[in-house]
């Protein structure tokens, strides 16, 4: 199982220090995310400055942007990189689509189909010189000429890795990319039942096989060295439980656990306007939510008990930690995920 981590830095100078650091540490991806920075740039420092990570969005937001100006990126990307760059897409939600980025929304999970496709036939436009003729029913790419075409890229097109919640973009994802991101607000057995026999679909209806495809796994862990460092991570998975499953879209993972009385409670104090609602939401999740949402050990166990939980359901994982703590913490997890 392949271990991945997402980038903290922000300036050239940390990205660059922490790409090095990291990958001399083991860590075989390092991610960017569409936060308070643009997704893409953080990459060029960290693929500069490593020779064997991967180096990917997780995620980029596609409906942000058209399917051209983000196959340029990609492309520049995976060349700068030598071939280690991994295109993350999301959809985001219809407020942030139309309010934040002024862009248009409609029918996610069809527009993103035809979004990787769009994508697909720009760079094969630019790998053999055909003409490009992609024509949709939201994206239509029909001009190219040579002054504007990059040519073949020498390392292939990027690998297309897709973040699904809903069943829909999971089938997509199968259907035309080459990976899935599935949400951190999931559990073993959801990825087991629902999940994964969804993803099977799409891959069939796009004539494939899971041979090649890629499924990376931000999960949610709780570790420390000490009964107060246990405490602190328990505290803010606990929070963090919460903050996901006050969220309706995310109800049928509860659901299937036989929680959704506890997502209905939660999405209720999410609503107030209490300073400490999220600690109070927090308190909510008990220790068997806990332990079912988060794997709960200490460092030199957590290796194996992510292995016993997600060995064979996942082929990449991040350490997800929604609390302070030393990367060091991991180390042992690390060596032993890489291991097996």
């Amino acid at each position: 199982m392949k271990v991945d981590a997402m980038l903290r830095g922000t300036s050239p100078a940390e990205l660059a220090a922490e790409a090095r650091e990291r990958e001399a540490a083991g860590i075989d991806g390092l991610w960017s995310y569409e936060g308070q920075h643009d997704p893409f740039l953080p990459l060029m420092p960290v693929a500069e400055h490593t020779s064997r990570v991967s180096v990917g969005t997780a995620i980029a937001v596609a409906f942000a942007r058209n399917p051209m100006s983000t196959a340029y990126v990609a492309n520049d990307l995976q060349l700068h990189s030598g071939g280690r760059f991994l295109l993350g897409l999301g959809s985001q939600v219809r407020p942030h689509i139309e309010r934040r980025f002024g862009m248009p929304w409609s029918r996610p999970a069809p527009r993103m189909r035809e979004y990787v496709q769009a994508m697909r036939a720009i760079w094969d436009a630019w790998a053999t010189g055909e003409r490009l003729a992609f024509r949709g029913e939201f994206y239509s790419h029909t001009l190219m000429t040579p002054f504007f075409s990059p040519g073949p890229n020498p390392y292939g097109p990027p690998a297309v890795h897709l973040a699904a919640v809903g069943d829909r973009m999971t089938h997509v994802a199968g259907e035309v990319c080459d990976g899935l991101l599935p949400h951190p607000f999931t559990t073993a057995r959801y990825l087991r039942e629902h999940t994964l026999p969804v993803l099977a679909e799409g891959l069939a209806a796009g004539g494939r096989s899971r041979d090649g495809f890629t499924v990376s796994f931000s999960g949610m862990v709780v570790t420390g060295r000490t009964e107060e460092e246990m405490a602190a991570a328990a505290r803010g998975v606990r929070e963090q439980i919460a903050f996901y499953g006050s969220t309706p879209a995310y109800r049928p993972v509860l659901d299937l656990h036989g929680w959704g009385e506890l997502g209905a409670e939660l999405n209720r104090l999410s609503r107030g306007t209490d300073d400490d609602r999220w600690q109070r939401m927090g308190e909510l999740i008990d220790d068997e939510v806990l332990d079912v949402f988060a794997v709960v050990a200490e460092p030199d166990r957590l290796g194996a008990a992510i292995l016993a939980r997600f060995g064979g359901l996942v082929d990449r994982f991040t350490f997800y930690t929604p609390y302070e703590h030393d990367d060091a913490l991991f180390a042992p997890a690390t060596e032993e995920l890489r291991r097996a």
